[in-house]
C-alpha cells in the first residue's frame, strides 16, 4: 500500500504585505499566525494583511501598488535636493551653479572651493547617507526578526561593544584607524556574546533569550564605558571620549568613506538576498518549519548583516540612535509592512533624515551640534507620532 503523501507547501510573497501558502496537505484548515491571521481554504492559504511587527493593519493592495513608485521616486528626488543644498551650505557657501559645475568635472572654479567639495564636505555628505540607510535598514531587519516594533540597532549591545572599543583605543591612546578598528571589533564580538548566552539560556523562546542577553550584555557593556570614562584624563582623553559617543561626520576623510561603504554593502548583502524570504518571520516558527524555511539560518543572516552594517557605521561615525526605530515604522506607513518594500523605501529615508540632520547640525551656529543630539531630538516627538497615527488608525 503506497505511503501518504505529506503535507508540503510554497511560501510566495504578493510584494503588498500578504503571504500566499499554497501547496498539498493544508486543506481548508484554519489557522493561526503572529502578526495576521492565516487564512485557509482549499490549496491555498493567504495570511491577512498585519504588519508583523506592530499588528496594525496595512493599506489595501492597489493603494500600495500606486504608493510604492511615488514614494520611492519623491524620496530619491528629496535626497537629490538636499545633497545638493548639503555640498553648497556651510561657512564657506557655495552657490548651487558652482557646485553643478564641480560635480560635473570644471576646472574653472577656484581651488578653494574644489578642495572643500571634494576633500571635505563631498565625503562627509556620502557619509552621512550610507550612515543613515545602513541604521535605518539594520533597524528593519531586526523588527522582522524580533517581532518587535521597538528593536533597534543597539538592541543586541552592538552599538554598546563598538562604543567600549572606541573608548578603550581612545584610552590607550591609539591612532585613528586603530580605534575604528576596535569599535568594529567590538560591536562584532558583542552580538557574538549575545549569541553565546543566549543560546545557553534556559527558555523556550530562542528570540526571548537573545533580547533579554542583549539587554543584560549591553548594560554590563555601559558600565565599563563609563568605568573607562571615570579612569580617562578629564582634560584630553574624556573630552574626545564624550565627543566620540555623541556620534560625528567632521573628521570623515575619503578613507573612512570608502571603509564604510564596504562595510555596509557587505551588511545589506544578506539582507538584500534574503528579503523575499524574511515576510516569513511573520508566521509562527512551525508554519515557517513547514515551508521548509531554517528559521535560525535566516535570522541568523538578518541578524549578522544588521550587525556588520551597525558596526561600520558606528566605527565611522559613532553612536547615532533613534534612526534605526523610528525610520522602519515610518516606512511601513508609507508602502505597508512588506519587507522587500519596506527594506529600500527605509533606506531612503533614512538616508535623507541622517543628511537633513547633519546639515542642520553644522548650520545652526559656530560650534556644530552632534548629530546623537538632534536625533534624539527629532526622534522621540517622531516616534510619538508615529504611535498616535497608528493607534487612530
Amino acid at each position: 500500500m503506497p505511503e501518504p503523501a505529506r503535507p508540503f507547501a510554497w511560501f510566495m510573497l504578493s510584494g503588498d504585505g500578504q503571504a500566499i501558502l499554497t501547496g498539498h496537505g493544508f486543506g481548508s484548515q484554519r489557522r493561526r499566525c503572529r502578526g495576521g491571521r492565516l487564512r485557509a481554504s482549499t490549496g491555498h492559504a493567504r495570511l491577512a494583511r498585519d504588519d508583523p511587527v506592530s499588528g496594525a493593519n496595512l493599506p489595501s493592495r492597489e493603494a500600495n501598488r500606486l504608493a510604492w513608485p511615488w514614494v520611492a521616486g519623491l524620496l530619491g528626488l528629496a535626497l537629490l535636493a538636499a545633497a545638493l543644498y548639503a555640498l553648497g551650505s556651510g561657512r564657506f557657501h557655495l552657490p548651487l551653479g558652482e557646485v553643478l559645475r564641480l560635480l560635473a568635472g570644471s576646472q574653472d572654479a577656484p581651488s578653494t572651493a574644489e578642495t572643500v567639495l571634494w576633500q571635505i564636505r563631498g565625503p562627509r555628505v556620502l557619509a552621512s547617507i550610507v550612515v543613515g540607510a545602513a541604521l535605518a535598514a539594520s533597524g528593519v531587519a531586526l523588527q522582522s526578526v524580533f517581532r518587535n516594533p521597538l528593536a533597534a540597532p543597539d538592541l543586541l549591545g552592538v552599538s554598546a561593544g563598538a562604543a567600549l572599543g572606541a573608548v578603550l583605543g581612545i584610552f590607550l591612546g591609539w591612532s585613528v584607524f586603530a580605534i575604528q578598528a576596535s569599535a568594529f571589533a567590538g560591536g562584532l564580538a558583542a552580538v557574538a556574546l549575545v549569541y553565546a548566552v543566549g543560546t545557553v539560556l534556559p527558555l523556550r523562546d530562542r528570540t526571548l533569550s537573545l533580547v533579554l542577553a542583549g539587554i543584560a550584555i549591553g548594560s554590563m557593556l555601559g558600565a565599563l564605558i563609563a568605568l573607562v570614562k571615570t579612569l580617562a584624563d578629564p582634560y584630553t582623553q574624556l573630552p574626545a571620549i564624550t565627543f566620540w559617543l555623541l556620534g560625528s561626520f567632521s573628521s570623515i576623510t575619503t578613507v573612512d568613506l570608502a571603509l564604510l561603504a564596504t562595510l555596509t554593502v557587505l551588511g545589506l548583502v544578506p539582507l538584500v538576498l534574503m528579503r523575499w524570504r524574511a515576510d516569513a518571520l511573520a508566521l509562527s516558527d512551525d508554519e515557517v518549519h513547514a515551508l521548509g524555511l531554517r528559521l535560525p539560518v535566516l535570522r541568523l543572516a538578518l541578524v549578522c548583516g544588521a550587525t556588520l552594517a551597525t558596526s561600520g557605521t558606528v566605527a565611522a561615525a559613532g553612536i547615532i540612535g533613534w534612526i534605526g526605530l523610528v525610520v522602519p515604522h515610518a516606512a511601513r506607513l508609507m508602502v505597508g509592512a512588506s519587507f522587500p518594500r519596506v527594506l529600500p523605501v527605509a533606506m531612503l529615508l533614512g538616508a535623507l533624515l541622517m543628511l537633513v540632520i547633519d546639515t542642520f547640525g553644522r548650520s545652526i551656529g559656530q560650534s556644530e551640534v552632534p548629530p546623537g543630539v538632534l536625533t534624539a531630538l527629532v526622534g522621540a516627538p517622531v516616534l510619538f507620532a508615529l504611535m498616535i497615527r497608528r493607534a487612530d488608525g
